[in-house]
């Protein structure tokens, strides 16, 4: 097990806010450029109304324009499953689909079942997705970009491998956070410090939305806000790079 996972409890909070609040706070460690660490508009949510998602991508290839050589899809998800216990905590089931371009689903009702029954909390694809009634029913947040009815000749390849997904290289054990607003990867780094980073953020941006909601707004009364509000999220920020 890697040292730099998050506890459940941990977990829980991060998933407690949504993808674009995390990605702010991240902003304010400058850990990274702003313009990298997030999956591009490719990649949708399915279930646009499930909440945040996080885990760890345990990533795989896929194909489906021609068959196999040897083995099935159903072969290769054991390999999956068995790569649980790799990980730093729970997984997200992360695809790059080869096929250029997509022909078919890289996932189904079963193979999300079988993810979710050994603790999966969640699913990634480049390719698309079908079954998606189903997939709903159970609880699987699903991220794609699209929805094709049938499975062609589906067969995965290699498993813990990096992976190219909207955009950005995945690799095995990086941190994901999603919802409707897309796909994020947390820095290890600074993964347990993010929720509370997250909370600070909020009551920094609460000065200029309570005043905009307020009564009586003025143009000056709004520059005030932001200007403290600005000051503070400065405060943070130089705390967190401390």
């Amino acid at each position: 097990m890697v040292d730099h996972g998050l506890n459940q409890k941990q977990l829980a909070d991060l998933a407690s806010f949504d993808t674009p609040t995390v990605c702010n706070a991240i902003e304010l460690f400058d850990v990274r450029p702003r313009n990298v660490g997030f999956m591009n508009e490719s990649i949708k949510a399915c279930f646009p109304k499930m909440p945040p998602m996080v885990g760890y991508a345990l990533t795989s290839t896929f194909r489906s324009m021609s068959p196999p050589r040897d083995g099935d899809v159903y072969a290769s998800m054991s390999k999956q499953v068995e790569a649980y216990e790799s990980l730093p905590g729970p997984p997200v089931i992360t695809f790059q689909d080869l096929d250029e371009p997509v022909l078919s689903a890289t996932f189904g009702e079963v193979m999300c079942t079988t993810y979710q029954a050994f603790g999966a909390k969640g699913l990634i694809t480049s390719g698309a997705g079908r079954d998606l009634d189903q997939v709903e029913a159970i609880g699987f947040p699903t991220f794609t970009n699209g929805a094709i009815c049938a499975h062609g000749y589906c067969h995965i390849l290699s498993v813990g491998v990096p992976v190219s997904v909207g955009g950005i290289t995945v690799y095995q054990g990086d941190l994901l956070h999603g919802d409707l607003n897309g796909i994020a990867t947390v820095p290890h780094e600074i993964a347990g410090q993010v929720a509370d980073a997250c909370r600070e953020l909020m009551a920094a941006e609460d000065i200029v939305l309570n005043y905009v909601r307020g009564e009586n707004i003025t143009p000056d009364g709004l520059n005030e806000a932001r200007v403290e509000c600005a000051a503070l999220m400065k405060k943070l920020s130089e705390e967190l790079q401390a």
